[in-house]
């Protein structure tokens, strides 16, 4: 028994879903809108603000695109009414980042300085304080994007565990190993 597909998404006053024969799911709110498409065997229903995704059978595969699609459409709803936010902290001495619009300019110990173009779904803005290590905040209406985007400017240098130094997200924790021990 799926417990996420069943439970029911509440809709907020603002957003309006709509469902199409092909069952192309379009979601509308103040911040945007998204498309999603659905697995033709499930059926999307929409009544006194509440949306239901339903499937057809208790097959395996039905029972997991049930809870998958209604994960997907809830997230739709709550990027369109608040967004998505992800922080990444840069840890090292010498790693800046600043932006232009939506180029993202990144120093991170390598010989040249990383040009990252953004999407334009997704919106960027630096942050450098003194004393406090630069951080990069991505907006967007779609997880989906902004998690792709987050991984791929973390993916330009991964923490390391010895110093810690690299691209992390605000608040991940990183494991750290013990350097080289002094042989007597």
């Amino acid at each position: 028994m799926s417990r996420i597909g069943n439970a029911p998404i509440q809709l907020p006053d603002k957003v309006e879903v709509s469902v199409s024969k092909s069952n192309l799911v379009t979601v509308k709110g103040p911040k945007g809108e998204l498309k999603q498409q659905i697995d033709p065997d499930l059926t999307v229903e929409v009544q006194d603000g509440v949306l239901e995704v339903k499937r057809p059978t208790e097959q395996q595969r039905h029972r997991a695109m049930h809870g998958l699609y209604r994960s997907l459409i809830n997230n739709m709803v709550i990027g369109v009414t608040e967004g998505f936010v992800k922080e990444l902290e840069l840890v090292g001495v010498g790693y800046r980042a600043s932006n232009t619009g939506q180029l993202l300019e990144l120093t991170l110990g390598y010989s040249h300085p990383i040009m990252f173009a953004l999407p334009q779904e997704v919106k960027v803005s630096t942050v450098t304080e003194k004393g406090k290590n630069p951080i990069v905040r991505l907006e967007s209406i779609d997880k989906q994007l902004l998690g792709q985007v987050a991984a791929k400017i973390r993916n330009f240098r991964k923490p390391e565990p010895y110093k810690g130094k690299g691209v992390r997200f605000v608040g991940e924790q990183i494991r750290r190993k013990a350097g080289k021990t002094a042989a007597k």
